[in-house]
C-alpha cells in the first residue's frame, strides 16, 4: 500500500499530539514525586524536632531545677514519644486523603468456584 502525502499527514499530527499528552503525563507524574518527597522531609522534621526540642526542654530544667539527668531523661522520652504520635498522625491523614482522592477501589468478579 503506497504511503501518500495525507498518511504521513495524519501520522505526524498522531506523533505530535502523543507528545503532547506524554508530555503531560510527565508533569503530572513528577508532581505527584515531588509532594510525596516534601510529605518524607516533613515527617523527618516532626520527628527530628520533637526529639530535639523534647531534649532541650529537659536540659533546661536540669539546667535550673537541678534535676540532673531526669529532665534530660525524661525530655527525650516524651519529645520521642510525642513526635512520633505526631507522625503517625500526620500520615494517617494523608493516606486517608490520598485513598478519597483515587476513588472507590475497582471490583473483582465474583469466582464461580466453590472452595472446598
Amino acid at each position: 500500500m503506497p504511503h501518500t502525502s495525507k498518511t504521513k499527514a495524519e501520522a505526524e499530527s498522531l506523533e505530535k499530539r502523543l507528545g503532547i499528552v506524554e508530555a503531560a503525563r510527565a508533569r503530572e507524574a513528577s508532581g505527584d514525586s515531588h509532594r510525596a518527597m516534601a510529605q518524607g522531609y516533613r515527617f523527618v522534621g516532626e520527628v527530628v524536632g520533637g526529639v530535639l526540642m523534647g531534649a532541650g526542654l529537659g536540659w533546661l530544667l536540669d539546667r535550673y531545677a537541678g534535676t540532673s539527668p531526669l529532665g534530660l531523661i525524661s525530655g527525650l522520652l516524651i519529645g520521642t514519644g510525642l513526635s512520633i504520635f505526631v507522625a503517625v498522625k500526620t500520615a494517617t491523614r494523608t493516606t486517608q486523603d490520598q485513598l478519597a482522592k483515587a476513588g472507590p477501589p475497582p471490583s473483582l468478579p465474583a469466582d464461580d468456584k466453590d472452595e472446598d
